[in-house]
């Protein structure tokens, strides 16, 4: 799915991590090494990724009032971030797709050496997906995202049943799109988390405190994490490694994953998501009937045994 924001300039001074990905997702650009526990994940470029890295480096050469900042690339996908000083004649979608015309060059000129098995007409993908980094901290959050990427794309193959997307999951008389740990589902205790818009902060850390205990007597949290209450029961959970169920109003894309902390929860078997409704690309306000099916689903779920 191609991202782009509703009425954005992007002409516009402005960060951006891009993400370009292989044409039929071939890992011609490299391979990662390692698992990500025992062994420490790394990644080494193919002699197509080095030109790749240097058609990217070689960009601002062209476009001087650009700045490549980070790079990231992977077997079947690459991810750069881009800084663009200030506002600029050239689209964005252009910048990214001189990058695309010029690693094609290369990638042919392989395919002409007879380095490439069964090629396609095309290294990449139509299209590009773009991040606008317009927030504090989200920058540096995205450069740890981008160097962590070996380590999670190894430790994805070490356990992929906990990555992968099921489509149609019965729990309760609901049915789901799930991501995680299946069977939390089939933990003997599983208690729903529900609190009160109107608790004051001395009543959510009273409700913390009790969330814990019985997570810590064997209880798989659940909840959809609406109010701030709930939130931070759960986000104490996370804290403190106990397994939870947690249900979103947006589905899941075809290739969606976890990030950040979720990430981890769920190559421990810590973490299932769960998600009655299609994904939408827009951002979407959640309607307080939405918040009320969430909480009567995860109550549902509790009382399942």
């Amino acid at each position: 799915m191609k991202r782009r924001r509703v009425g954005h300039d992007y002409h516009s001074r402005c960060i951006y991590m891009v993400t370009l990905v292989v044409e039929g997702r071939r890992s011609l650009l490299g391979r990662v090494t390692g698992n990500g526990t025992t062994e420490p994940a790394s990644f080494s470029p193919s002699p197509l990724g080095e030109a790749v890295i240097k058609v990217l480096h070689d960009t601002p050469q062209i476009y001087p009032d650009i700045a490549i900042w980070d790079v990231q690339l992977m077997p079947d996908h690459l991810h750069f971030i881009i800084f663009i000083k200030k506002h600029f004649s050239t689209h964005l979608g252009t910048i990214v797709n001189g990058v695309k015309v010029g690693s094609n060059r290369a990638y042919r000129r392989f395919i002409e050496k007879g380095l490439i098995s069964n090629p396609l007409p095309t290294l990449w993908e139509t299209g590009y997906n773009d991040r606008i980094l317009d927030q504090k901290g989200q920058l540096q959050r995205l450069k740890q995202y981008l160097r962590d990427n070996p380590r999670r794309l190894a430790i994805k193959r070490s356990v992929p049943d906990l990555f992968r997307i099921q489509r149609d999951v019965h729990a309760a008389g609901h049915h789901f799109a799930a991501l995680g740990n299946i069977f939390l589902l089939d933990a003997p205790q599983r208690v729903a988390v529900k609190c009160s818009r109107q608790l004051t902060p001395e009543e959510i850390d009273e409700q913390r405190h009790h969330f814990l205990y019985l997570a810590s007597e064997g209880a798989v949290l659940v909840s959809p994490c609406i109010s701030p209450g709930e939130k931070a029961v759960m986000r104490a959970a996370f804290e403190h490694g106990f397994p939870v169920i947690i249900l979103l109003e947006n589905g899941f894309a075809p290739l969606a994953k976890p990030g950040g902390k979720r990430f981890n929860a769920c190559a421990n078997g810590k973490l299932l998501l769960l998600a009655p409704w299609p994904h939408h690309n827009e951002r979407r306000t959640i309607s307080r009937q939405q918040c009320n099916s969430l909480n009567d689903m995860a109550r549902d779920i509790s009382h399942e045994i």
